[in-house]
């Protein structure tokens, strides 16, 4: 990898880290479009990358809202219960089940696309107008929440937390507790996560394991991007996040559907 190769990288985590942070979303959800168009990482190696950048970009974030007292509380720790199973699972289903670009981009827009369009609805209909939810699930919906969506990270390579964030944010649960403990599940499984392609390249064929180049280069991007995002976090509206985060993800799952029916 060149160095202007790797500049690009940095600059891309750090991009995306700011924007997402916030919200609780590494940005790991966007950065992997990016890989796959851009930098042309080869499948399955895409994913593993992705989990290589929120283990590096994951403690910027984490450290920010750790000092300002946002990380305590027992949410974070029954969602990462409930991921790390899920992320050795999904990442097996992903080597073994699902090695092909056109099943691989499918499955991206069937995540982006619902995720999107979810994060758009909620930002733009008033609260009054929104069915009655309750506060907070139970422990049980928690964990079996995040087993789940664990998988689906392992799989899709982001972590978890930009599942999480939106789910529980919808749930009514304040997005100032979501964030954070979302951002601990991520880091949790995506350490997890790059730790079981590893494994899973030793004994597999093909591109498994990550780039690590890359991989390190969007993280040291992303780790001064999720720490300037959480600090920011008080000031910004969310709203206008949401609908940004919205309309990426949106944006994104229409364009990969395309090119996997094309």
């Amino acid at each position: 990898m060149d160095g202007w190769t790797a500049l690009a990288g940095v600059v891309c985590g750090l991009t995306i880290a700011t924007v997402t942070a916030p919200v609780g979303v590494s940005g790991a959800v966007f950065l992997l479009p990016v890989q796959l168009s851009v930098f042309s990482v080869p499948n399955p190696a895409v994913t593993p990358t992705n989990l290589l950048f929120n283990v590096v970009a994951g403690p910027g974030a984490l450290w920010r809202y750790r000092t300002s007292g946002a990380l305590r509380g027992a949410l974070a720790r029954r969602l990462v219960a409930g991921t790390l199973p899920g992320v050795v699972l999904g990442a097996v289903i992903r080597v073994v089940a699902l090695p092909g670009p056109r099943i691989f981009r499918l499955l991206i827009a069937a995540f982006l696309l619902p995720l999107g369009m979810w994060l758009c609805l909620r930002a733009v209909v008033p609260a009054k107008a929104r069915p009655s939810r309750p506060a907070e699930p139970s422990k049980a919906s928690l964990t079996g929440l995040a087993l789940v969506v664990g998988m689906v990270g392992g799989i899709y390579g982001i972590g978890g937390g930009s599942l999480l964030g939106p789910v529980l944010v919808g749930r009514g649960m304040p997005i100032a507790r979501v964030a954070p403990a979302a951002l601990a599940a991520t880091f949790a499984t995506s350490v997890v996560g790059a730790l079981s392609y590893a494994l899973l390249a030793v004994i597999s064929p093909g591109d498994v394991a990550p780039d690590w180049q890359l991989g390190l280069a969007c993280g040291v991007g992303g780790l001064i991007g999720g720490y300037v995002g959480a600090r920011l976090q008080p000031r910004l509206p969310e709203t206008a996040l949401r609908l940004l985060l919205g309309a990426l993800a949106a944006g994104v799952g229409i364009l990969y559907a395309v090119q996997a029916v094309a």
